[in-house]
């Protein structure tokens, strides 16, 4: 027997966790009376699908542990029959009866809802870049924001679980994990490897002993970024060319590879201005991450963050090229997106090491009182009908976005919940 390519596990096992089947007059296999009591506990570790459950079968109570399968026959194509981790199996639930197995065996195929197939079907294959946007918004008000508050969590524990990794790899130092983290956002996406790979590639004691010298930080940032190479264009450039040169072989500085993007951008996001902008904030900010760590309110934060680039910034985009006034100072939009994404991520990942909820409660908090960021994602968002009013909204959609309508995760997902489910 062929199945339905649509029919997978997964599936079924959202199907048996929630419900969607009829569940009156059921029988096994076998032809015995079937109640099901309580489901089971869904189990993502080893061992079977579901633990605790408890069921009826004639007149006998059994508690143990559920199995699903697409086939019966897949219990011995995995070898479960051996296994001690499924001694305690009550139940095996297919959705096609291919051979006996000798354990009460329930099959789905003919107690699942044809529109729950169709509504699953029609998610999968939709071609909009959020699968549901024709069902939108699906949930009340009030159940979106519980879903909301449950992705910005989630987002940050997996940034979280990211950062202690890299802190780990750098010896549990804070301030090189921030200086690392903050120059890739000072990248956005375009530049974000090549400011990342400059970052590394200047650890943060050696541009200490350089803070009081605002060309030499230049230097080192648009050398190492590939911005001082050729001819120089004027004497501004050929000064900091100079110095990379030798600052270059002083510290044996590894060669980057990747170039700078400079295509379809604004002139006060060009590569050159965020260095110089990054590069006064190391002039004029000492031990950075220690500050914002103390920063009682997510403005205070984002005052850290009000920096302008030196004086030849004021009149240049780039080298060479004269402009009336050029855009020297960080805007408002840009901190509050190193926030949202670098420092507050940063924090959180901190307080968790440390153990204080109290902390991560007020950083998430922090998300309620920012402003909405403005990307294409959230643009997407809002043509479906889900707008973003604070960067908790925004946080939660870019998560649910990226990690589960790019996968096609509607079954784990609570709005792909509502609209498989009864009554929809």
């Amino acid at each position: 027997m062929i199945t339905d390519p649509l029919i997978s596990e997964a599936l079924l096992q959202f199907i048996w966790r929630y419900g969607y089947f009829n569940r009156q007059e059921l029988y096994t296999t076998a032809g015995e009376p079937l109640t099901i009591l309580f489901a089971g506990n869904w189990n993502k570790d080893q061992g079977p699908d579901f633990t605790a459950a408890k069921i009826r079968i004639g007149t006998i109570l059994l508690a143990g542990q559920v199995e699903v399968h697409i086939r019966a026959s897949d219990w011995y194509r995995h070898t479960h029959g051996p296994d001690p981790h499924y001694r305690h199996t009550i139940l095996h639930v297919v959705w096609i009866d291919d051979m006996p197995v000798d354990l009460p065996t329930l099959v789905l195929e003919p107690l699942v809802p044809v529109h729950l197939l169709q509504r699953y079907q029609q998610l999968l294959f939709q071609p909009s870049w959020i699968p549901c946007h024709p069902q939108l918004p699906a949930l009340n008000e009030l159940a979106w924001y519980a879903w909301k508050e449950r992705l910005v969590v989630s987002r940050l524990e997996r940034k979280t679980a990211q950062l202690l990794e890299k802190l780990a790899a750098l010896k549990t130092h804070w301030e090189e994990l921030c200086w690392q983290q903050l120059a890739a956002g000072f990248g956005r996406k375009v530049n974000t490897l090549l400011f990342e790979q400059v970052a590394v590639s200047l650890p943060i004691s050696l541009l200490a002993r350089h803070r009081n010298k605002l060309h030499q930080l230049e230097a080192l940032l648009l050398g190492q970024a590939r911005l001082l190479e050729g001819k120089p264009k004027d004497g501004y450039q050929q000064l900091l060319q100079t110095e990379f040169l030798f600052l270059q072989q002083k510290y044996r500085l590894a060669q980057i590879r990747t170039a700078p993007a400079f295509l379809r951008m604004r002139p006060a996001g060009f590569p050159t201005i965020r260095l110089a902008q990054l590069a006064m904030l190391l002039h004029t900010q000492e031990h950075f991450f220690a500050q914002c760590r103390q920063a009682g309110d997510w403005r205070n934060l984002q005052q850290l963050l009000a920096v302008e680039a030196g004086d030849y910034w004021h009149h240049h985009y780039c080298f060479g090229k004269a402009t009336a006034k050029a855009a020297p100072v960080l805007g408002s939009a840009m901190q509050q997106n190193l926030l949202i994404n670098v420092l507050i991520p940063l924090l959180f990942a901190d307080a968790h090491q440390q153990q204080q909820t109290d902390r991560k409660e007020r950083l998430i908090h922090w998300l309620y009182q920012l402003p909405a960021e403005q990307n294409t994602i959230i643009r997407y968002w809002k043509q479906a009908n889900i707008p973003a009013r604070t960067a908790m909204d925004t946080q939660a959609l870019l998560e649910l976005y990226t990690q589960y309508c790019v996968n096609k995760r509607c079954l784990d997902c609570a709005v792909g919940n509502k609209i498989l489910g009864p009554g929809v």
